[in-house]
């Protein structure tokens, strides 16, 4: 049986039980029966926002992209459909039946004027609990994805505050080693001092006739 099939199945013998829970609670109270006729409309509204309900919150759940969702709108209209007739027949069915009265109305009225009032009330009910139900999974979506991107932002400026601080102490650390590391390279380099010479190239002497500044030093 299909989904639509079961729903109305199901919505039809919700309204007939209540129907007939309250027309033997009004035979018992008669002066309550105002206030007995929306508790039990009360009932009927439960089941459906209930029942639709967990349909949008499934539906939206397995298919996040809204275009890819089934189309619960015309699924529970065909229910509804169905459970208006359904329920209409067995009311007029068992108001033969049973000791009290479901309403005395004729087959033709309750297939008619009389589903069409529970047609209307199953389809309105069902498509606003539907539309909620895909509303709170949107929430829960956005407030994990909103948490995740929170996560994400914090590990990145953790990230770049660590790459930070090493790259700080390492232009640190290559400015206090660059002179040693200078000095020990060039620690044995050649010192040797060229002698004086003249503007002309040839040595310049002194007055004992030795060359000036020699490799001694002197």
């Amino acid at each position: 049986m299909t989904g639509w099939v079961v729903r109305g199945i199901g919505m039809g013998l919700t309204n007939f039980v209540v129907r007939l829970l309250l027309g033997a609670a009004v035979s018992a109270w008669p002066l309550s029966g105002s206030a007995l006729r929306w508790v039990g409309y009360a009932l009927v509204l439960l089941v459906i926002i209930v029942w639709a309900g967990i349909d949008g919150v499934r539906d939206r759940r397995k298919h996040p992209d809204p275009d890819d969702g089934e189309d619960l709108t015309m699924l529970w209209l065909k229910a509804a459909v169905v459970g208006g007739l359904l329920s209409g027949l067995l009311s007029w069915i068992a108001d033969f039946v049973v000791d009290f009265s479901l309403g005395q109305n004729g087959l033709l009225f309750e297939l008619t004027s009389g589903a069409a009032f529970t047609i209307l009330t199953i389809f309105i009910a069902a498509s606003v609990a539907v539309f909620v139900g895909r509303l709170i999974v949107n929430r829960e979506a956005n407030k994990k994805l909103a948490a995740s991107d929170s996560e994400r932002t914090r590990e990145r400026q953790l990230v770049n505050a660590g790459n930070s601080g090493h790259a700080e102490s390492g232009g640190d650390t290559g400015t206090s080693d660059a002179e040693p590391q200078w000095a020990a390279e060039h620690s044995d380099a050649d010192t040797e001092v060229f002698s004086a010479v003249d503007a002309d190239g040839k040595p310049r002497l002194d007055k004992r006739g030795e060359r000036r500044g020699g490799t001694d030093g002197s």
